[in-house]
């Protein structure tokens, strides 16, 4: 063999190796990304929302007798765009980068100042723009609570942390107005919709936040066991200036510019507003301690603090705190409630978004019998946690109407006892609708299924709600005359809601056993409720889907209902998105 064809022979067999290694690496790239669902994301939260957009019209509109009043639902529409588009952006880096504590500066002062991703203070600026926190002590609207429990309940599904501050700020305010002289100094920078995060006193700002600090060590939700000690620095007594010395085992948002606390004076525990900076521009003695690590709420920063000689006014009546702070915790419960109901919509929408795009087994998900099953059972659960969350911001929209506040003082505990609770299989069942894809940091699930106990536990979690229901009856039965009342008008729609209610008004008579069976009670309250609303004003095909298995004995798990519901037509209706 000559060396040219030596040389040709050797160039084919390189060829032909080059050939086969390049077939190799070809055969390596192992797949193409298919069957895959895309992100749920730049759509309009609010106009996605069929059942949001019913229950704030028809409630907006039965308070506002002149029809041809805009009930100020582009508010809605435009916060709805925020949160699908920007803010839902802001929520996943304000959650994957969280608050520092940095307790001195690099001169060695201490500063106690927590520091957060610019995420947060976008968040914050705009729900603040919008008047998250204060749309119902400012406005003239006359469903002004409706539309506040709307953009609330539409800021969580972007990110639930920053509602906390926004939540304390708003229920604050029927506490300072206890105290003139404090509410002429402080609420007009509450009302103010400016944000302003620098770490600086409050009369140099133009708006301000205000946090809670209620929670001490021994006691829990005994707050009545609390030992942080006031003493007057000078004649004391409403209004007046004193010093606190204690510790907080709980202080939410720790970088608001004051804090509602409780501590003991010399009548008894009493509420106080403690600034974060004295009136002098000095620091109060107000030491941050460490940040809590959260398994949930993770882009608010809650801390243990100490009041060493901090600074306070005292507000309302010298030894009863309770009464100062009581409209504030009902303010709060409410929004657990709202915020539950938000996490049960978000995972809804998602479940949904992904099974219209997944295949199994040569069909959708959304198609397949079983998981239909699934997704509208979910979606009804969804739908009547919003419905008796707008049936409370009704409610609290109507404050001159005795009736209404008498169902406020009960619905209040009932639904952050059943809702909030609720929240936290149906996070879990929308997870497991997405599969091993739920379960991946990048996506919103883990995030919605870590928050979802949060609310159930803050604010007197499931035990002091019930009590605290079992309390008004028993100091105020007209609060239930006007619950039965309020509940019955569903009577005579369907014969199982009848059956129920007359016997939930058998149990609540037998009181020798009240407290130990306190819990069925109140669920039974919760989803009669419920049921009312549905059958007086909602859809026939969800309040039926409803009734058939939460008023039965066998609805255990999600994905439970009876043969013959229409759940093709509940899923189809519970997310609507343009193309």
């Amino acid at each position: 063999m000559t060396s040219q064809t030596m040389d040709a022979q050797i160039n084919m067999d390189e060829t032909h190796q080059e050939n086969e290694l390049s077939e190799f690496r070809r055969c390596a790239e192992t797949h193409e990304v298919l069957n895959q669902a895309t992100p749920l994301e730049n759509y309009n939260v609010y106009s996605a929302d069929p059942a949001l957009k019913h229950w704030f019209c028809l409630f907006s509109q039965s308070l506002i007798a002149n029809k041809d009043i805009d009930i100020n639902e582009s508010i809605c529409l435009e916060y709805g765009a925020k949160v699908g588009q920007e803010l839902q952006q802001a929520g996943f880096l304000a959650n994957k980068f969280t608050p520092e504590f940095q307790s001195h500066d690099r001169y060695g002062y201490r500063i106690d100042q927590i520091n957060y991703h610019p995420a947060y203070h976008q968040l914050m600026t705009t729900a603040i723009k919008y008047g998250h926190h204060v749309l119902p002590w400012q406005s003239n609207y006359s469903n002004a609570n409706l539309i506040r429990a709307t953009i609330a309940y539409l800021h969580t599904q972007a990110d639930p942390g920053s509602g906390c501050p926004l939540t304390m700020t708003f229920a604050a305010v029927p506490t300072l107005k206890k105290q003139p002289n404090i509410a002429a100094e402080w609420l007009p920078k509450v009302y103010a919709q400016q944000y302003d995060p620098d770490n600086k006193p409050y009369f140099m700002k133009k708006g301000v936040t205000i946090g809670m600090a209620m929670t001490e060590k021994q006691g829990g939700s005994d707050v009545r066991a609390n030992t942080t000690i006031a003493k007057p620095l000078n004649k004391g007594g409403s209004g007046q200036p004193y010093e606190l010395v204690g510790h907080k085992w709980f202080c939410s948002a720790p970088m608001s510019d004051a804090f509602l606390v409780l501590a003991q004076s010399q009548s008894g525990l009493s509420c106080f507003l403690l600034p974060r900076w004295r009136p002098d521009g000095e620091k109060n003695q107000f030491y941050i301690q460490r940040l809590k690590n959260k398994m949930g709420n993770l882009s608010n920063a809650s801390s243990e603090v100490e009041f060493r000689g901090a600074f306070a006014w005292m507000i309302g009546e010298e030894g009863r705190g309770v009464n100062a702070i009581i409209d504030m915790v009902s303010l709060t419960r409410f929004d657990c409630i709202m915020g539950s109901a938000a996490l049960m919509r978000q995972g809804l929408a998602q479940a949904i978004h992904y099974a219209r795009q997944r295949q199994a087994f040569g069909r959708l998900l959304v198609d397949q019998p079983l998981m239909m099953n699934v997704l509208a059972d979910l979606a009804v659960e969804s739908e009547a946690a919003l419905a008796l969350g707008m049936r409370l911001a009704f409610a609290l929209d109507q404050p001159d109407d005795v009736e209404q506040q008498l169902f406020i003082r009960l619905v209040t505990a009932i639904g952050k006892y059943w809702v909030c609770k609720r929240a936290v299989q149906h996070t879990y069942e929308t997870m497991e609708c997405i599969g091993g894809m739920g379960i991946v940091e990048e996506t919103i699930m883990p995030r919605l299924y870590r928050e979802a106990p949060v609310n159930a536990i803050w604010e007197g979690s499931g035990n002091i709600q019930c009590l605290d229901i079992l309390r008004a009856i028993n100091k105020q039965p007209k609060v239930l005359d006007v619950f039965l009342h309020i509940v019955s008008q569903a009577k005579g729609c369907d014969l199982r809601f009848d059956l129920m209610l007359k016997k939930l008004k058998s149990q609540l008579k037998e009181a020798q056993h009240s407290e130990f069976c306190a819990r069925s009670v109140v669920e039974q309250m919760a989803i009669l409720l419920q049921a009312s609303l549905l059958l007086q004003h909602g859809k026939t095909y969800v309040a039926d889907a409803f009734l058939k298995s939460r008023l039965t004995e066998g609805h255990h798990q999600y994905g439970t209902l009876p043969y013959g519901v229409e759940a093709k037509r509940i899923i189809e209706n519970a997310l609507y998105i343009k193309d």
